[in-house]
């Protein structure tokens, strides 16, 4: 008999979501996970190719009614974020953040995962 898979270790709840033409995100269900209310005030940053929002009084994007969230376009810029492009959402409840896998670095996990699945060819 196969091994189970390995229980989970993680309370983190994924979407994917595309980014439109203004730089908003959506993900009803992840953000709702978050505990964060339409209104809340958010800190958009990057770190390492990955964009990490987290709620922040002093921050200068808000949590819309319909549970968007803008990133700003200095930061998609970074991360290689463009309109119409797929991120992976991954609500963090645990450390109260929002991370947001955009295209670049996807492909950069699922490489090194392949790779290391198939024995260094990631295809």
């Amino acid at each position: 008999m196969p091994p189970l898979p390995p229980s989970r270790e993680r309370r983190s709840v994924y979407g994917f979501t595309a980014v439109n033409d203004r730089g908003r995100i959506a993900g009803q269900a992840v953000i709702d996970a978050l505990g964060w209310p339409p209104g809340t005030a958010v800190a958009v940053a990057e770190a390492s190719g990955l964009i990490v929002v987290t709620a922040d009084p002093g921050g200068a994007t808000r949590v819309t009614a319909q549970r968007h969230i803008r990133i700003p376009a200095v930061v998609r810029a970074w991360c290689g974020l463009v309109s119409g492009s797929w991120a992976l959402l991954v609500a963090d409840p645990d450390h109260g953040r929002l991370v947001i896998y955009p295209p670049p670095a996807l492909d950069a996990l699922i490489n090194r995962v392949a790779a290391a699945a198939f024995g260094g060819d990631p295809s």
